[in-house]
């Protein structure tokens, strides 16, 4: 399984391109082209390849799973050496899962829980928490722990209702969607933008059922900025929240009205006289303002492929990205930095397949996205002789 990235990358959380003369690297910012992430080569020559991503805005973390599991940190603060990126000084290797903020690193060990601070890169955790029992350690699926889960922000360790028997858990910049063991889907904390759901604007303390998705199954759930997503146990994809930027794959008005500027200054229309009066594109703006969606306070159902159900999905900052059960990966929303991979900075209110996995003649099997980038992982499919 190989591992692509594209988009935000200035602290070289895809690519270290170059050195400098006073030992800098110097990264291209915007990375629009899916470009495969750098093997680590351990010490007896072997190549590793990273088994999952776990991403934040500035930094990734790869982790590898195969034979003694460890974490290698790339991006902000990471060494720009690749021979030595791996954070042994950490002591990550026989972890079996990873979390990473901003500020800091969470990982799962068979018998702990351990959070480094990444700002100051000590030689000891800053949090840490003993799992007494095998079955604690079953139940470890990061950002969740036993009896809770670990937060963006301090106090880390936060509380669950028992009774939720949590699966998965995705957390947003304000706030969370937890899926339970029987497939219902609960969300809290920040509501300004629809996130949560529930029909409204208010924010919620405690983790409150999606109604509109009561009855309905549910595999995966995923979190953005201000917008969520999850996946029928049919493979439907629903989403909900903000859609300024067409991170929903629904009409936006904003969008629009952008691209038909620069399509406009592009032709030179905007220095000429329009056929069409001002006061009639006025009238035909209002004809179709209801279809334009800046809130989806509700779960909507969203048709990505007509021809196949999905099979993960997740969410960057303002963009989306899902990955259909026949392979394909499609992308959505804003694409200022190049993180919807289709070799441009457009942003798209509508999902487009990656050209470049078909392309290449390969699966995609994963995608997890950061805040301003994107991650797929893929494999090559055997073409038949003809």
């Amino acid at each position: 399984m190989r591992w692509f990235g594209f988009g935000f990358n200035a602290f070289g959380q895809i690519c270290v391109q170059e050195k400098l003369d006073k030992g800098e690297s110097s990264n291209e910012v915007k990375v629009t082209h899916p470009t495969e992430l750098s093997s680590h080569v351990d010490r007896s020559g072997c190549c590793l390849e990273a088994s999952q991503i776990r991403v934040s805005w500035s930094r990734r973390a790869s982790l590898h799973l195969d034979g003694d599991s460890f974490v290698i940190l790339a991006g902000f603060g990471a060494p720009i050496s690749t021979e030595d990126c791996d954070i042994s000084n950490l002591e990550s290797h026989g972890c079996k899962d990873a979390f990473i903020s901003e500020t800091h690193l969470t990982l799962a060990f068979p018998d702990r829980i351990e959070s480094w601070d990444l700002q100051k890169w000590e030689k000891s955790p800053s949090w840490c928490m003993d799992l007494k029992t095998q079955a604690e350690s079953s139940d470890v699926n990061l950002p969740l722990v036993p009896g809770g889960y670990i937060a963006l922000k301090p106090p880390f360790y936060r509380s669950l209702p028992g009774h939720l028997k949590a699966r998965s858990l995705a957390l947003g910049a304000e706030h969370a969607v937890l899926l339970t063991a029987t497939g219902a889907v609960y969300t809290w904390g920040l509501g300004s933008h629809g996130q949560l759901g529930h029909g409204g604007l208010t924010s919620e303390e405690e983790p409150r059922a999606v109604e509109a998705l009561w009855g309905m199954p549910m595999t995966c759930v995923t979190t953005g900025g201000w917008h969520s997503a999850c996946i029928s146990d049919g493979g439907d994809l629903y989403v909900w929240g903000w859609n300024e930027s067409g991170q929903l794959g629904l009409p936006s008005r904003g969008l629009r009205k952008a691209s038909q500027q620069n399509s406009r200054q592009q032709t030179g229309e905007l220095c000429c006289d329009t056929s069409t009066p001002p006061a009639e594109e006025l009238k035909e703006e209002e004809k179709h303002e209801e279809v334009f969606i800046s809130i989806q306070a509700f779960p909507a159902l969203l048709d990505v492929s007509p021809s196949c159900e999905i099979q993960t999905v997740s969410c960057g900052s303002r963009h989306t990205a899902a990955v259909t059960t026949t392979g394909d990966l499609y992308t959505w929303g804003w694409g200022e930095y190049g993180q919807l991979g289709h070799q441009t900075v457009t942003s798209l209110d509508e999902p487009q397949r990656v050209e470049f996995f078909r392309a290449e003649h390969m699966r995609v099997l994963d995608v997890v996205c950061g805040t301003w980038n994107t991650f797929a992982a893929a494999v090559k499919e055997e073409v038949a002789c003809s």
